[in-house]
């Protein structure tokens, strides 16, 4: 098992990285009393291993991040005065970042592993920022750790990977290999799950993603390092290869996960070996010159997984819900505000702060290191983090406010006894969205109208507000706006709109045109669909019911499949209304179990077919775990997870799952389709067993408990994720299913809502409306819009989205230029367009 006795083993590597023998071993035949031919299986000679020198690094671990700078110099200097004493040694190593430390730290250290490269003896891999977790990123994340991973070995060393290297990941999306392999990278490299957790046909296969993109990968077969002896590793690695296709495997010698790489005993076993008789055929290569060799052989017949790679550390998807969560945002607002800015450097003249971006950009991706986003380092890593994510943050709002702010200026806004504000949609496509803002100083009648740019009145209602001073007031109101563009709005003494069919509250329930929504003394609720006259959840009044679950795992949930065992559930619930209508209803259900609570506010708006939550958890629970279970009425379910630029159907079976934003079960409702998804903005964890689709919610482990340590009953630890959390929850029941529901535009609308900026009274020679760029297709959306990293054209990128081959046409208004083109299922397109030049061209992930 992984780390184990890490904590032990750390001095023995620390001497490792300076190549000093920690141990001394004395040799073999004398210790065995047998001949060297003995040594080995009778089969073994028939094999050949490419010995990998390699020095696997966590930058964070059980460490902080300053230590892991240390690291990554010592054993960089490690592996370049073994390459001294043994000339024929390859050493290996990932991660753009590394390579820019020790650019910044020691400038000839760098210039010694260029030469090395040029050599043919320093092999560049994982072409990516660090080598991050690869369920949890979103899609756009893992795009950015290529693209400013690709781009800074191309500065720093002047070549790119060819090799995907991920061996430490605790899973990897089935959307992998077309990401991989449009940064330039046709061959991947992992370790986790194991054989135990995940069966496959062969250990090296061709892995086909979603889209039909296939690249090259070999499963290692023991370990990416290890302090055992080579031999000792590698006996018992024989054993397994008869069924594989190939007769070549990579070995992967040297200490790693605090650094270290290949030792001089490493070298001397791996010399002694070589010489004995009956042994597999060793020789020092790099993890390209496999994949080359491989290539070559067209005689193998390699198998073709198409799946995504799961599961290892199940725990990991829920662990530390400040990292979590604190990456969801960070990632959307950094999204947002690059949209909005980028439109705005061509459209109406803002700057674009390329290098702000690039810098909160790679302060995220570095916080997506595996040990890191899996929420299995230490507490005061998770400090880091938090100043990490709050560092995006600042940058991603202050970029998007100042943009619309200019863009706000330019509009005019006469009348003195008016408010007036801009709202700008950062999505390609008309939206119907709710704005809620605070009007302040000045104050208005009771009674105002609210209208949009031509003059039509808007649905509104006045909300309690943050500040209760001054005359300061919420407001909430709906209005339709542009496709990524914007509509002022203004706020007068008036009559306001009459809304014909309200929503309302009383009670325990509250109902609109499509919905009656009840609340039980539980906490839980019911949905009675008006249009189907089918209750949403089986019983009733079950649907989110927070179930309590025994979990006694570390924090990695090793060996864990599920979490099913049941000890209560929260309950004893007060129920209030907030909000009585006519535009917004809004009922709290405050429910308890042990020393925790659980606050929702449900909200229901008058013409909505989706149901908002906004949940605060004070979490003081200790080895249980926590999930929102949502029984849908429906026969032969199937569940659908959004996953990084894609989506997988999975098996209904109760397994803990990884998910991005939402999760759908859909099944048969009578002789109809029927189905329900839950979008959330803070995790990743999910289940379905039958009909029951679970999120999960929060977990209690020790911070960086690992197996085989036994928690003492006796000490105090460090607990996960006590105190207060908050994050929010859409529920979208749907007849159809969720591509019919367009469930992907959805998500995109909840995880990035509408910029809404207060004008003055001031001229301006823009529209009060306008629109600059637009997809005609619903199923293809633009996810990323950005300034390219060379020259100053625009990146768009486009993703298809419910596995349905289309046409589409992007348009853009203002300047009438337009383009064209077909998607594959899942495909991933990338454009640079030239503003001046009115061009397009489709381009990778590189932009290249």
């Amino acid at each position: 098992m992984r780390r184990k006795d890490a904590i032990s083993r750390r001095k023995f590597i620390q001497h490792a990285a300076l190549g000093t023998a920690a141990i001394a071993l004395t040799p073999f035949n004398s210790i065995l009393g047998q001949t060297s031919q003995s040594l080995w299986p009778a089969q073994a000679s028939k094999y050949t291993f490419k010995m990998i020198g390699h020095g696997h690094i966590d930058p964070i671990w059980l460490w902080r991040w300053p230590e892991g700078v240390a690291v990554v110099l010592s054993t960089f200097r490690s592996a370049l005065e073994r390459m001294k004493e043994t000339p024929g040694m390859i050493f290996t190593c990932s991660s753009a970042l590394f390579y820019q430390w020790v650019a910044e730290n020691d400038p000839q250290m760098l210039e010694e592993v260029k030469k090395r490269i040029k050599e043919g003896r320093w092999n560049v891999v994982g072409g990516w920022w660090i080598e991050p977790d690869m369920n949890i990123p979103c899609g756009e994340a893992m795009v950015r750790q290529g693209l400013y991973g690709q781009l800074t070995m191309q500065r720093l060393l002047g070549v790119r990977s060819k090799i995907a290297f991920n061996p430490d990941s605790f899973g990897h999306t089935g959307t992998l290999p077309q990401i991989i392999s449009k940064q330039g990278m046709d061959n991947y490299v992992f370790m986790r799950p194991g054989p135990h957790e995940k069966t496959i046909p062969a250990d090296l296969f061709w892995w086909e993603g979603t889209d039909g993109t296939k690249v090259l990968t070999y499963r290692i077969q023991d370990a990416y390092n290890g302090n055992r002896s080579v031999r000792e590793r590698m006996t018992p690695v024989l054993d397994r290869l008869e069924k594989e296709p190939m007769s070549t495997f990579m070995f992967f010698y040297g200490v790693g996960d605090h650094g270290g790489g290949p030792t001089k005993e490493n070298l001397r076993m791996i010399e002694q070996m070589k010489t004995e008789e009956g042994a597999p055929k060793m020789e020092y290569s790099s993890v390209d010159e496999y994949f080359e060799e491989i290539r070559k052989d067209k005689s193998l017949k390699i198998p073709v997984v198409k799946d995504d790679l799961q599961h290892h550390a199940p725990g990991c998807y829920t662990a530390d819900v400040v990292i979590k969560k604190g990456n969801r945002v960070s990632e959307a607002a950094l999204i947002c505000a690059e949209k909005v800015t980028a439109i705005g450097s061509i459209m109406w003249g803002n700057s674009y702060p390329k290098d702000k971006f690039t810098s909160a950009w790679q302060k995220v991706l570095f916080y997506q290191f595996h040990d890191s986003l899996a929420g299995t380092s230490l507490v005061s890593h998770t400090k880091d983090a938090s100043n990490a994510y709050g560092y995006a943050l600042d940058i991603a709002d202050e970029s998007t406010n100042m943009a619309v702010q200019k863009l706000e200026w330019q509009i005019p806004a006469e009348d003195p006894d008016s408010k007036y504000m801009v709202v700008f949609n950062p999505h390609t496509w008309e939206t119907e969205s709710k704005i809620t803002y605070e009007v302040g100083f000045g104050g208005l009648a009771q009674e105002v109208s609210v209208t949009d740019d031509e003059g039509n009145q808007l649905p509104y209602q006045w909300i309690v507000g943050e500040a209760q001073t001054f005359g300061t007031r919420g407001i909430t109101f709906k209005v339709k706006l542009p496709a990524m563009g914007y509509r002022q709005i203004r706020i007068k003494v008036g009559t306001p709109l009459a809304i014909g069919n309200p929503v309302k509250a009383e009670g325990n329930t509250m109902e609109n045109e499509y919905y009656k929504i009840s609340f039980s003394r539980k906490g839980t609720l019911g949905i009675l669909d008006k249009k189907t006259g089918h209750e949403v959840f089986t019983k009733g009044m079950s649907g989110c019911q927070a179930i309590v679950i025994e979990d006694t795992s570390d924090t990695w949930s090793h060996k864990i499949v599920n979490f099913d065992k049941e000890v209560g559930s929260f309950g004893n619930a007060n129920i209030r209304v907030l909000d009585n209508g006519p535009l917004k209803a809004t009922i709290r259900t405050i429910s308890s179990y042990g020393d925790s609570t659980l606050t929702i506010d449900w909200t229901l708006y008058a013409g909505s077919k989706e149901i908002d939550a906004a949940v605060t958890l004070d979490w003081h629970e200790r080895l249980k775990m926590l999930k929102f279970s949502f029984p849908v009425d429906v026969e032969n379910p199937v569940p659908s997870y959004e996953v990084p630029y894609g989506f997988m159907v999975r098996e209904a079976n109760g397994d803990e799952d990884p998910g991005q934003r939402w999760v759908d079960l859909t099944g048969k409702q009578g002789s109809d389709k029927y189905g329900l998804t839950i979008i959330n903005d803070a995790k990743y964890g999910y289940s379905a067993k039958e009909n029951d689709m679970r999120v999960s919610i929060t977990r209690s482990a020790v911070y960086a408990h690992h197996n085989p340590v036994v928690l003492d009953t006796e000490k105090e630890y460090v607990w996960m994720d006590q105190g207060i959390q908050t994050f929010r929850m859409k529920l979208v029941p749907h007849q159809g299913s969720w591509q019919e529901a367009n469930i992907s535009r959805i998500a995109e609308e909840f995880i990035s809502i509408p910029v809404c900026i207060y004008q003055g009274i001031h001229p301006g020679h823009m529209p009060k409306s306008g629109s600059f760029m637009s997809v005609d297709a619903p199923n293809v959306i633009v996810t990323s819009i950005k300034k390219s990293e060379s020259g100053d054209d625009l990146i768009i990128r486009c993703v298809e989205t419910i596995g349905k081959g289309t046409a589409a046409t992007l348009r853009l208004p203002v300047s009438g230029h337009q383009w064209k083109g077909d998607f594959k299922a899942c495909e991933i397109k990338t454009l640079r367009y030239n503003a001046k030049r009115g061009s397009f061209k489709e381009v990778n992930l590189l932009e290249e």
